[in-house]
């Protein structure tokens, strides 16, 4: 199907709208199904907190951090409620 022919069915003029709408369905479909399933692994630095992710990265299915001693990647659980956030307002 075209996007002239969602335009023709929909009834409307908006072009832009209805790639919206494309994209937005996409996005969905991609997000409740695992396909493309891809590993993405960075260094973990001491102090910092924020890590950049991949730009393609449509949901996270799990967080591993390998402990060093054992030898093995421990799996990170998910929070239940929203974590704290404060603002420090006198950084060192």
């Amino acid at each position: 199907m075209t996007v002239q022919e969602v335009m023709e069915r929909t009834g409307t003029t908006e072009t832009k709208l209805v790639l919206a709408w494309i994209r937005d369905a996409i996005h969905l479909i991609q997000s409740t199904y695992n396909e493309n399933i891809g590993t993405w692994k960075t260094d973990v630095t001491d102090g910092q907190r924020d890590y950049p992710i991949p730009a393609d990265l449509i949901k996270i299915m799990s967080v591993s951090i390998k402990d060093t001693e054992a030898k093995k990647f421990k799996k990170i659980r998910r929070l239940v409620f929203q974590p704290t956030v404060t603002e420090d307002l006198e950084p060192e």
